[in-house]
């Protein structure tokens, strides 16, 4: 049988129950293989429950000496209960000098404890004690994520200013640099929102006309990390120079808004238009424009296409690769058949192979077909290759790279290249 003997307001706080007879404090830390809540249980004396009841700043102290045991104990790990009781008397019994001594040689939740008020320059000279003395009962989460904050740029060496804090405030990326960032001008201090503005106006001339396209080998709403890197850089590069004053964090900040953004455009654009933009649809041989092709990948997977649908090929292999193209299904090849003809994407290696029927099979004997290899600058050389296949066949590709016919020749070639 289990009753409650003590709870605090916050509910996250451990509470204390009375558990067959016996005391002890009850808290919720961690989650369990299934992500529910664990609950940890370990006994305590009637004298800690009046320290507990009497001593919001030794509840909390306690607390956050506990966690770390709970942390370690994992998803089904049991709480080392023999460690969490010798923590009691020295917590909540000692004198506050020694309890700074204590926090000085154990692992503690600091951010805990900021959460409900402790003085972070306190808490971080090892007065623990005195840093509580303004503690609440409700926690305030953000007020540690901030701190967190603080700290991990404190580990990297980075100091922000009022404008590098700004600017991270407003895309989002204070708390933190992982999160999608966005255009938030009502969480800046007005004084500086003139200048952030400026900045990110800066950013956006820089990046005028360029484009971040999308990547199919990686999936549906995978983009080219050629054409990020080209527009980070290019943001950046302006940023830095017309702002000399802002922090790393703050440029790359804003480097990473405008990234997004194009990103962000690029997903949403249909890949027809994406096709345009690449100049397929250009004259590129006119009678010599394919009118049915067959797509596979290297699972023996195939998809026909012809003209007159509502897609062109290139829309359709591509997003035949984007449903398709995994780590171990990296090989595609658009062939036409009437004509004896087709190509051979190698994702794996950044290369193509260009496949013409030299001679038929007669009196059944295997067709002799010629094969060139050539090496591809990307996803957006890859566009080019297939764009200019689709509308003018094998011989459309000659200006696209030096094709070699030698496999051995084109080995050295490919190992030169990524060697540089």
């Amino acid at each position: 049988m289990r009753d409650t003997v003590f709870t605090r307001q916050s509910g996250w706080i451990p509470n204390v129950i009375r558990e067959d007879g016996d005391l002890k404090l009850m808290l919720g830390a961690g989650a369990d293989a299934n992500h529910e809540p664990r609950t940890f249980t370990f006994p305590i004396g009637e004298d800690h429950l009046a320290v507990i009841q009497e001593d919001l700043a030794r509840h909390l102290l306690l607390w956050s000496a506990v966690l770390p045991l709970c942390d370690a104990a994992g998803t089904r790990g049991r709480l080392d209960e023999d460690a969490a009781v010798a923590l009691l008397d020295p917590v909540l019994l000692s004198a506050p000098e020694d309890v700074d001594a204590l926090f000085r040689r154990i692992p503690w939740d600091r951010g805990r404890l900021v959460a409900h008020g402790a003085d972070v320059d306190l808490l971080e000279r090892g007065q623990v004690c005195a840093a509580l003395r303004a503690a609440t009962e409700t926690s305030d989460g953000k007020r540690a994520q901030e701190y967190h904050a603080r700290r991990r740029r404190a580990e990297r060496g980075v100091v922000l200013g009022p404008l590098d804090t700004a600017i991270l405030t407003y895309t989002g990326q204070y708390l933190h640099g992982s999160t999608i960032p966005g255009r938030m001008p009502d969480a800046v201090a007005p004084a500086l929102l003139p200048e952030v503005i400026r900045i990110v106006a800066t950013a956006e001339r820089a990046c005028a006309g360029m484009r971040i396209g999308s990547d199919p080998r990686r999936g549906k709403r995978a983009t080219d990390k050629r054409d990020w890197d080209r527009m980070a850089t290019a943001v950046e590069t302006a940023v830095r120079r017309a702002h000399p004053g802002l922090a790393d964090d703050a440029v790359r900040t804003v480097g990473f808004l405008m990234c997004s953004e194009a990103a962000d455009r690029s997903r949403n654009t249909p890949v027809e238009d994406d096709e345009e933009a690449a100049g397929e649809r250009a004259d590129a041989g006119g009678s010599a424009r394919k009118t049915a092709l067959s797509f596979t990948d290297d699972k023996g997977v195939e998809k026909k296409w012809v003209s007159g649908g509502p897609r062109t090929a290139s829309a359709e292999f591509w997003g035949f690769v984007a449903d398709r193209s995994a780590g171990d299904n990296e090989v595609f090849t658009i062939e036409d058949e009437e004509m004896g003809e087709g190509i051979q994407l190698h994702f794996y290696a950044d290369s193509i192979a260009r496949v013409t029927t030299v001679r038929e099979g007669e009196g059944g004997s295997d067709p002799e077909y010629g094969v060139e290899y050539s090496l591809v600058d990307g996803i957006g050389g890859y566009r080019k290759l297939v764009g200019a296949f689709v509308l003018g066949g094998c011989a459309a590709l000659a200006p696209y790279g030096s094709w070699m016919s030698d496999a051995a020749e084109f080995e050295r070639a490919r190992r030169r290249r990524d060697a540089d």
